[in-house]
């Protein structure tokens, strides 16, 4: 399930994807988002991003180019953006957000996977 307008939705998606290709961590969780030069909202989402990651010691943070990177866009079935995922250490998706997260519930959903 996803939902649209930065509400942070889990999923049950197991979707095929290389863990190293997307370079996460296999010590902790890791935000993943995909953006583009040209996306305005973008901009949002590294920030957020950036200031919770800051805040909480373990998580990993990726930034994708969708224009750089098709691949990876296609495998995760990205089709807006921006986009957002947290992936667990076991680099399952455990969720997903379309648009701009808010840092808390960003933040929520990586303390429950800290813990």
């Amino acid at each position: 399930m996803t939902r649209r307008r930065g509400v942070l939705a889990a999923t049950t998606a197991d979707p095929v994807v290389d863990p190293t290709a997307l370079g996460l961590s296999a010590d902790g969780p890791t935000v993943v988002h995909f953006s583009a030069p040209w996306c305005g909202p973008c901009a949002g989402v590294r920030r957020v991003v950036e200031q919770v990651c800051a805040e909480l010691d373990g998580v990993a943070h990726t930034e994708i180019d969708i224009d750089a990177d098709p691949a990876a866009a296609r495998a995760l079935s990205v089709l807006s953006l921006p986009t957002t995922f947290i992936f667990d250490a076991a680099g399952r998706q455990r969720y997903r957000s379309t648009g701009v997260p808010s840092a808390a519930d960003l933040r929520a959903a990586l303390t429950a996977l800290l813990a």
